[in-house]
């Protein structure tokens, strides 16, 4: 029985961030410094003749931080071969490095992609990280067609070089004609792929010796702690950092088939989109910081214990403990205590404005959606995660062609084909990857964590992220080696602009902290 749950789980995951119920503006011209287009070639993948690569290079300038920053992008495939040196897939990846480096072994780079299992990395790639960026509307709400694609002046493009991958029968990312999607669609499967695509874009383009990080979104985060321990032990190669973006290592923190432990991991997100929402009582609709930790308290103290009891509480503690979630939920008492203390995300995201008939987000909370039934148990869709859809593949498409000058016969998939993903069976099966991140910390002693939270997140609820870490090692050394950064924001926190701005700084100053404390340690 757990195998179907764990794929839908999978699938539930796979879908792209979104906001939805935006206000309309107008759409500015597109801004970035145009692309010389007629010297360049325009290389056409042709999957029945694979080659080694298929490779688009050119040059732009984009302003970051209010610098000007020249750079190099270079769009296409890298075949990867097994052990034998057989051709098995061809990985569609976009790199951006910068120009006026004087030793480009030495520079920082970052490998950065989405999750899912099964989605592209358009997301992060349009949204938070590459030098171009989908324009949305005010707060981050859904903008109106035509949409606009503009400079990023938050690339990460200053301080680290990029490469944004598509996993396998994602993007333009393809098994090879005749090769059994299954030896690539599965949690050990995926981080071999990865791993040996890294191993060949630092071998292609000599970059063995440059300070490496990982940067992963939603599975994305899950794949990074298994595939630091994968790239250390099969190829050799460290890593300098890791950031992961919505947090999941330990899927027993989001399966509701799997305990009372994602109650207790989701509680304070519900206090957040309560928060937001005004529905909280007078005394916890002030600072969101101190509510929060109310909240975190007691999801970690008395309502964990009154779930752990169970049975064994009686009548009057039972009607207690409902009054206190109902005070940190926004939800009544009686609704609480009906559903056994345990409301899960899809009944909190229909019951919270029921009586406006509304419902909230999954993957940012601050959106809200009308269903055609207002009296129904669970939400018809997701706002959240409707809205981006469009606009980021129309963008993403015409930039890759017009601007990187690389065509496709292919589809691009923005959410692929893998399913069924395999999790491994019976003991073997493998929903954890704590215990991989904390060996590749064990082994590499400079290698460092960045945790980026989105309060409004019921994807990846923060409160999970950080009871996962709170067991990663109980040494002291993995914890002052991890660091935190909360946003008021969902899953995909980059949407807003104050949220984005604040992202590359944080992340920046990670990868100038792990990069240098590695330099140091070199001299």
């Amino acid at each position: 029985m757990r195998k179907p749950a764990l794929l839908l789980l999978a699938a539930a995951l796979s879908a792209p961030a979104g906001l939805a119920f935006g206000q309309a503006r107008p759409v500015p011209a597109q801004t970035g410094t145009p692309t010389p287009v007629a010297e360049v070639p325009r290389p056409r993948l042709d999957p029945e003749k694979p080659s080694d690569e298929t490779l688009s290079t050119t040059p732009h300038a984009v302003r970051v931080d209010g610098v000007e920053v020249k750079y190099t992008a270079t769009a296409g495939t890298l075949l990867l071969r097994d052990e034998a040196g057989k051709p098995k897939a061809q990985v569609f990846f976009v790199a951006y490095t910068r120009d006026d480096v004087a030793d480009r072994r030495r520079r920082p780079l970052t490998f950065a992609y989405n999750g899912g299992p099964g989605s592209a990395s358009v997301w992060l790639h349009m949204g938070a990280l590459g030098p171009k960026r989908v324009q949305m509307a005010d707060d981050g709400f859904q903008p109106a067609p035509p949409f606009a694609l503009v400079d990023n002046d938050s690339s990460i493009i200053d301080v680290s070089d990029l490469v944004m991958i598509d996993a396998i029968s994602t993007g333009y990312s393809r098994p090879l004609p005749g090769e059994d999607t299954k030896q690539f669609h599965g949690v050990r499967e995926d981080l071999r792929w990865f791993a040996e695509f890294i191993r060949r874009y630092v071998t292609r383009f000599d970059r063995w010796a440059s300070p490496k990080f990982l940067l992963g979104e939603s599975y994305g985060t899950f794949r990074s702690a298994g595939l630091a321990q994968e790239l250390q032990q099969r190829h050799g190669i460290e890593l300098n950092g890791i950031v992961l973006v919505s947090t999941v290592l330990d899927f027993a923190t989001i399966r509701f088939d799997a305990g009372d432990l994602p109650y207790v991991a989701n509680l304070p997100t519900y206090t957040a989109i309560a928060h937001y929402h005004k529905r909280l009582a007078a005394d916890l609709q002030g600072s969101l910081a101190k509510t929060l930790d109310e909240a975190r308290a007691f999801a970690g103290g008395e309502y964990a214990t009154a779930l752990l009891k169970g049975n064994r509480l009686t009548p009057d503690e039972r009607s207690a403990m409902a009054k206190k979630v109902a005070r940190l939920t926004g939800l009544a008492p009686d609704f609480v205590e009906q559903a056994n203390l345990r409301v899960s995300p899809g009944r909190f995201r229909k019951e919270l404005l029921r009586d406006r008939r509304l419902t909230v987000g999954r993957l940012d909370g601050r959106y809200t959606a009308l269903d055609a039934d207002a009296a129904g148990e669970s939400p018809e869709f997701d706002p959240s995660n409707t809205a981006l859809q469009g606009a980021y593949t129309a963008l993403f498409l015409d930039y890759v062609k017009r601007q990187l000058r690389y065509e496709n016969d292919l589809q691009y998939f923005t959410s692929g084909q893998v399913q069924p993903w395999n999790f491994g069976e019976g003991q073997r099966l493998l929903t954890n990857t704590t215990g991989m991140l904390r060996s590749a910390m064990a082994r590499n002693p400079f290698m460092r964590v960045l945790v980026v939270n989105g309060y409004y997140d019921l994807a990846t609820p923060f409160f999970g992220a950080e009871l996962t870490f709170d067991h990663l090692g109980w040494e002291p050394t993995y914890r002052a080696r991890t660091s935190w950064t909360y946003y008021e924001g969902g899953h995909m926190m980059y949407t807003r602009v104050p949220m984005l701005q604040k992202l590359k700084q944080d992340v920046a100053a990670f990868i100038k902290a792990a990069a240098g404390q590695a330099a140091a340690a070199a001299q």
